[in-house]
């Protein structure tokens, strides 16, 4: 039996994910978080203990996905975690997996798909959609030639996201639990890593490089 924790910030999502997993017999589904706070609490629970797999949303109120898997990884070292997430760049997938996870699969992807990589990723084995592999590949080949937003941090690349997504400072803020001043500061690193002037500048680098579906 192949134990599952699920983590998204949407209750849909949840129960959509529960009913799929809900029909192959040798998936129980053993707790349930919507934010980075509760995943760590149940992490820490002895549900946390007894999972096998860590079904991950990256964009969730609270800690950043990337941050959630690093902790996880520290405090369950034998949860494998998989990625269930809307963001299909190829950098999402390199951070995650650098951090630790096991999986990583797009919200596009079919249920067919799901439960293949649940099994694959309990199993011990890696999973990468389909839909991100070949970019994927590609950019692990290219990592020797970084880019200046290689050197963000991931806490950086989720400040970046969203204000490409044209969320303002008050509202990041908001969503990360960082005070206005804290994100401001990241925007300024933002334009000094990144060598751009303004707003306007940070967005056409996103575009240019394609960093984001937006």
């Amino acid at each position: 039996m192949i134990r599952i924790l699920i983590a998204d910030d949407h209750a849909l999502v949840r129960e959509g994910l529960a009913h799929i997993l809900r029909r192959g017999q040798d998936f129980e589904l053993i707790g349930e978080a919507a934010d980075g706070d509760a995943v760590i609490r149940l992490v820490r629970s002895d549900s946390g203990a007894a999972a096998d797999i860590l079904l991950l949303d990256l964009s969730m109120p609270g800690k950043s996905g990337i941050e959630l898997i690093k902790q996880v990884r520290r405090e369950r070292p034998a949860l494998r975690i998989l990625v269930l997430t809307m963001h299909a760049e190829q950098q999402y997938a390199v951070r995650a997996f650098k951090a630790g996870a096991a999986g990583y699969l797009t919200k596009e992807s079919a249920a067919a798909e799901l439960v293949d990589a649940v099994r694959r990723v309990a199993g011990g084995q890696t999973f990468v959609s389909q839909t991100i592999a070949s970019a994927l590949a590609e950019a692990l080949q290219r990592a020797g030639d970084a880019a200046p937003h290689e050197a963000l941090s991931d806490r950086e690349m989720e400040v970046y996201r969203r204000l490409v997504a044209g969320e303002t400072v008050s509202s990041i803020a908001g969503t990360l639990f960082l005070s206005p001043k804290t994100v401001s500061t990241y925007k300024t690193r933002l334009a000094e890593k990144l060598g751009v002037e303004n707003d306007a500048a940070l967005i056409r680098y996103a575009i240019a490089n394609r960093l984001f579906d937006a």
